[in-house]
């Protein structure tokens, strides 16, 4: 199967778009903490993913990180997207969370099939949509939702099959947009109550229940 047909919307182009598209476009593969993109650079290729995450993420004056999104196998980057539509250079930076393999569709062949392409349009619009949707959802969680909702919910998502996940309070301050400080607050308390051990650079769930009741009164 070529790697076109992992991405619906881009299936249904035509055999001369689907074969002008494979034909101009390259497969890179790039290490675990590669910085695909930051702050003052202009996209070149818009990136589909085929195996990875990309973690897109907005650093302010201060130092402070703020996790945006992640991009997965399958997605491409709406923040690349609205770059390459609007002509304008990076505000914000994409990181290799680990080995990526990616589609890199050049700049000309991405304003082409934008151009040329009702099929090819509707794929990068319905992505984007998508995305701007979700980061919608974000704002409204760091403006409105009490940071131990926020908390219990990013740790129960985080958390792999030993309840266990490796992260610093300032990693899991980046994940919902706030302090390093209020984060060891939080979890201080979330582990008063026993529903969390931490250590240096991990925090255990002792109590999935709790944890996961919390995560949905938000």
């Amino acid at each position: 199967m070529e790697w076109i047909d992992r991405f619906a919307g881009l299936s249904k182009l035509e055999t001369r778009l689907r074969d002008t598209l494979v034909s101009k476009s390259q497969i890179v593969t790039l290490p675990r903490n590669t910085t695909l993109f930051g702050p003052g650079k202009s996209p070149e290729n818009l990136l589909l993913l085929l195996d990875g995450v990309v973690r897109v993420q907005q650093v302010t004056e201060g130092g402070r990180e703020i996790v945006l999104y992640r991009v997965h196998a399958g997605e491409s980057c709406v923040l690349t997207t609205a770059c390459l539509l609007a002509y304008e250079d990076y505000a914000a930076e994409g990181i290799a969370e680990t080995e990526v393999k990616a589609v890199a569709i050049p700049r000309v062949v991405f304003d082409d099939l934008v151009a040329g392409s009702k099929a090819f349009r509707n794929f990068v619009f319905s992505a984007y949509s998508r995305r701007i949707t979700e980061l919608f959802h974000v704002i409204e969680e760091i403006a409105f939702q009490k940071i131990d909702i926020r908390l219990a919910h990013k740790l129960v998502e985080l958390a792999g099959p030993d309840l266990k996940l490796s992260a610093t309070h300032a990693q899991l301050a980046a994940e919902l947009g706030t302090a390093r400080e209020v984060i060891s607050r939080q979890l201080q308390e979330f582990q008063r109550r026993g529903w969390v051990a931490t250590a240096r650079g991990a925090v255990t769930l002792t109590d999935m229940t709790a944890l996961q009741a919390l995560s949905e009164t938000g």
